[in-house]
């Protein structure tokens, strides 16, 4: 089993090496597929934000808000980030799991209702395949979850942006992925090819042909990037422990977000670090992360065991305060 890992990585290296000499930095065109308008204006619109452990950690959507503060500053943000860990929106979960997956369709109409959103965005596929092989019956589990997202989103009067699945790295974690063979897989123990069933998923979601639904590609990109600065740093990754990305590939998320959507961010801060010295930037994440934090559980979830809480109103009043202090600071 060691020599079929050893062999599959370095085979990987070099499938990068090979690719990333064709590549550039950052990724200069975004895919994206829609049956309907492509460019959705985010600012001055309540935002419903959908996800599993990428989006409840939520480094993205505070990027996107910054920006949406320095592009548009005549216009508010009004983003509500509910992320959920271990979610999927195929319903599958591992036979080993610690507890059920949850599956974001059990809390879909209660969040809908609570927020009343006007666009929605949503990224799933990490979890859904259960970091296994590729298999028809696991595609078809969770080409059935996004319609049924797109349906329910639909009925409440929202827009609906589904991003495509982010990048599974080997790399860094090569001394604990498995091969096809491997009888059991999870996500302690994921299939060292995961990412090819990621990027099945990615295709079948460009792939969707639905009014009002627009796709966009995340998958593609971030690959291209990864591949681009591997073969610079044969040990880059974008994500340390081969799922989660890191402060620099939630900023890339952000961009390629709002430039498919037709944000331009020529001349903005393009580097995690520097927008991290802005003091702008602590006061959106902040507010970001206090109403996560209150919504998750005010809407509702089953982790194992089921979470509730009675109510957001004092969450929303010091958000409010945070918001004052966001557009009273002047943009640099």
């Amino acid at each position: 089993m060691t020599i079929r890992r050893s062999r599959l990585n370095c085979l990987f290296v070099l499938f990068v090496a090979a690719v990333a000499a064709i590549c550039s930095w950052p990724p200069r065109t975004y895919a994206s597929s829609s049956a309907g308008n492509p460019s959705v204006v985010l600012t001055g619109r309540r935002v419903l934000v959908l996800g599993d452990s990428i989006t409840q950690d939520g480094r993205y959507v505070t990027f996107v808000e910054y920006y949406l503060r320095r592009l548009v500053p005549a216009e508010k943000s009004d983003l509500i980030s509910v992320g959920l860990s271990s979610e999927t929106v195929s319903g599958l979960s591992e036979k080993n799991h610690p507890f059920p997956r949850p599956c974001v369709l059990e809390r879909l109409d209660r969040a809908l209702k609570a927020v009343k959103p006007q666009v929605v965005l949503a990224c799933y596929g990490m979890n859904d395949g259960i970091y296994h092989p590729a298999s028809s019956e696991r595609l078809a589990a969770f080409i059935s979850g996004v319609h049924q997202l797109i349906s329910r989103v639909r009925a409440s009067g929202a827009q609906l942006i589904l991003f495509t699945p982010t990048v599974f790295d080997p790399v860094p974690i090569h001394d604990r992925t498995v091969p096809a063979d491997a009888g059991k897989f999870g996500y302690d123990k994921p299939f060292a090819g995961y990412d090819t069933v990621l990027a099945e998923y990615a295709r079948a979601e460009l792939a969707l042909s639905e009014p009002g639904v627009t796709v966009i590609d995340l998958h593609g990109p971030l690959t291209t990037a990864l591949f681009a600065q591997r073969s610079r740093n044969p040990s880059f990754s974008f994500s340390p422990d081969g799922v989660h990305p890191n402060d620099t590939a939630h900023l890339l998320i952000a961009r390629i977000i709002l430039e498919t959507l037709g944000y331009s961010l020529k001349g903005q801060i393009a580097s995690a670090a520097s927008i991290e010295k802005d003091p702008l930037f602590p006061l959106i994440r902040d507010r970001r992360i206090l109403r996560s934090e209150a919504w998750l559980p005010f809407i509702g979830y089953r982790r194992g065991e089921t979470f509730k809480s009675a109510s957001v109103a004092a969450a929303e009043e010091v958000a409010a305060l945070l918001q004052e202090q966001i557009y009273a600071r002047p943009i640099n």
